[in-house]
């Protein structure tokens, strides 16, 4: 895990928007489309927009919880890894696997050639989606979640912060995926 003391970039305008904690309460519920959102894979270079792959792939949106590029949530960081280290688990499946992260555009770059990153790192700076799919937030970030789409955008599962079981197992991902 990285472990460098630098916080250069850590005080921002999101760590300000996200400082004063709200719980995920999220009531999204499974079966109901889930919202829309557009956001830039800085792993592939490009706009992505949900609605697009309705109709296509189920796809898995794993919120994670990055501080800066130097800084990681220590919750998220081996989550983050792992599923990087199986992401053609999920390829072979034919899911689609979105990591989502607030840091912005450049600190992003900085995480996906790091961490070597296979799987698509969208940003979401103005916190946006991660505030569409209820996920809470804490301590200058929005907290982790892992929402599972069916290939038509309807939920089918969701994980949601909590102190006792921080983020969904990879191995509980790929059964949901399994079981679709």
């Amino acid at each position: 895990m990285l472990t460098s003391t630098d916080f250069s970039g850590l005080i921002n305008d999101r760590f300000v928007q996200n400082f004063l904690p709200i719980p995920a309460t999220n009531t999204l519920s499974q079966g109901m489309l889930t919202p829309n959102f557009e956001l830039l894979d800085v792993t592939h270079n490009q706009t992505v927009k949900l609605a697009d792959y309705r109709g296509e792939v189920p796809i898995i949106l794993a919120f994670t919880r990055i501080f800066t590029e130097k800084q990681y949530c220590p919750f998220c960081y081996p989550h983050i890894k792992e599923l990087n280290d199986r992401y053609d688990e999920f390829r072979d499946r034919d899911v689609e696997l979105w990591m989502i992260t607030s840091t912005d555009e450049r600190q992003s770059k900085t995480v996906v050639q790091d961490l070597g990153l296979k799987m698509p790192l969208l940003i979401d700076p103005s916190c946006r989606a991660f505030r569409l799919y209820q996920t809470g937030q804490a301590l200058g970030a929005p907290l982790p979640a892992q929402f599972v789409l069916d290939d038509r955008g309807r939920l089918q599962y969701k994980h949601l912060f909590s102190f006792l079981d921080h983020n969904a197992s990879v191995d509980r991902l790929l059964e949901v995926v399994d079981q679709l």
